[in-house]
């Protein structure tokens, strides 16, 4: 068994040739995919496209190849097993009253700005606040620092002062509700103007209250929050990402992607399916606005489909060709690892990386279109009832798209890290153990060309979408 020292110089290693081929592959950095469907800057591409997709699906390959080479199992066990307990329970009732209370305001202030405020979306503090400040920078907060959603969550509260539990949850639906609701939540997100039309925006969100709200009283909060709601299961599976996280008695503070290894980060294949929807949700954002996704939807409603129609059609297509590829990778691995681990099991223990994969996507996709609107949104919260005459966006340096790109290469560098970690609890044998985790490895190799492809492409405006 090689020594710490040694386990430490091979990590080293494997860090210096991802940083080697992420300067090989330039093209990768040109190629800045933000806010898909909300902002159409993208990259150009200054290589030639096999190029570029063989640097990017090369790199997660080296990384996985190199990691492998840590065989050290109290090195593997120490990164993860390391944590700082800070109790906080003198003011937890306190933090969690005042951020409640911020939620409830703050989701008030959305919904009353949406229907009297300014009807431009690009100045519109409810669409700002929506888009900008929860699906952007509150779900990087969740991943980088730790998730505040249970303590922000306005509709939890709102649910929790109200006659609850009148029904028992029925425990074979697991998360099921969570991954159609976020999949009809994409789907919407993409055929209605909620990003151009405050209005709009502010009757899907109170289409919103009324189904989450109606669900936590059935169910009671605890249950409904826990499993079915998806903005709820969406923060949790970020922060798990995340350094910080919640226990019983306080905060934890564990190194970067280390509650992912955990056995009960998820327990059932619909957590797996959850994982898989928030990668896919971002790979199908990214379609549907290039030549091949265009040129796909003119043709399915040349054909005589209604256009909403077919971007549901794409949407859950994408997603069953996903879960049938991840399933596959289990059925795999349960096969090289010669292992009577069932391949149920094994989808669900390895489910987790995809949340560090998903992580390094979404903060490639959103951390140039926040640094851009962000002066926006701070000018649309100072005058929320009137548009501003000149706001302001930021515009970014040619340098950024190596910003970019260093989070989504983190993003799969954590992803194989777990992977191999979970690898190494699930069997004794090392040799067992780095077997088990090539069809893993193959899947996130296809998931990043295939992202990284459409990012290679031009913008174009959806098509049959209001603009």
């Amino acid at each position: 068994m090689w020594g710490r020292s040694t386990a430490v110089r091979r990590l080293g290693l494997a860090v210096a040739a991802i940083a080697a081929l992420s300067l090989t592959g330039v093209g990768i950095a040109a190629a800045s995919n933000v806010a898909v469907g909300l902002t159409d800057s993208r990259g150009d591409i200054a290589v030639p496209t096999w190029l570029y997709l063989a640097s990017g699906g090369g790199t997660v390959g080296a990384v996985a190849l190199l990691t492998m080479l840590v065989t050290d199992r109290e090195f593997i066990d120490s990164y993860h097993d390391s944590a700082r307990e800070a109790s906080i329970a003198s003011g937890r009732q306190i933090g969690e009253l005042l951020l409640g209370t911020l939620g409830v305001v703050g989701l008030v202030f959305v919904v009353a700005i949406g229907f009297v405020g300014p009807q431009i979306g690009q100045v519109s503090a409810a669409v700002l606040v929506t888009f900008v400040g929860a699906r952007a920078l509150l779900t990087m907060f969740a991943y980088t620092v730790g998730n505040p959603w249970p303590a922000l969550n306005p509709w939890r509260r709102i649910a929790g002062v109200v006659p609850n539990g009148f029904a028992t949850y029925p425990d074979r639906l697991a998360s099921w509700p969570a991954v159609g609701a976020l999949l009809v939540l994409i789907w919407i997100e993409l055929i209605a103007p909620l990003s151009s039309s405050p209005r709009a925006l502010s009757i899907a969100i109170l289409g919103y209250t009324a189904f989450t709200i109606a669900g936590a009283v059935v169910f009671t909060p605890a249950v409904w929050f826990r499993k079915a709601d998806p903005l709820s299961v969406w923060f949790r599976c970020y922060g798990s990402v995340a350094p910080i996280q919640r226990t019983d008695d306080g905060l934890t503070l564990r190194p970067p992607g280390a509650r992912l290894s955990d056995d009960d980060v998820l327990t059932d294949l619909s957590g797996a399916a959850f994982a898989i929807v928030l990668v896919w949700e971002l790979t199908y954002s990214g379609f549907v606005v290039t030549p091949p996704g265009v040129w796909t939807v003119e043709a399915l409603v040349g054909l005589g489909l209604p256009p909403a129609l077919v971007y549901l059609g794409l949407l859950l297509v994408g997603f069953v060709a996903f879960c049938w590829v991840y399933w596959i990778a289990a059925g795999l691995t349960r096969a090289r690892a010669e292992t009577y681990v069932s391949q149920r099991y094994l989808a669900i223990r390895f489910a987790p990386p995809l949340f560090a994969i998903a992580a390094g996507y979404h903060f490639a996709h959103f951390v140039g279109f926040s640094i851009s609107l962000w002066p926006s949104l701070v000018d649309s919260l100072l005058t929320p009832l009137s548009a501003p005459v000149n706001p302001t966006v930021l515009g970014l340096t040619p340098w950024f798209g190596y910003v970019e790109i260093a989070g989504i290469l983190l993003g799969h560098v954590l992803a194989v890290w777990v992977a191999h970690t979970v690898a190494f609890e699930l069997f004794p044998g090392k040799l067992q153990s780095i077997r088990s985790q090539y069809p893993f490895v193959a899947v996130m190799i296809c998931f990043t060309m295939v992202s990284l492809w459409l990012q290679a492409l031009p913008d174009m405006p959806a098509a049959y979408v209001p603009g």
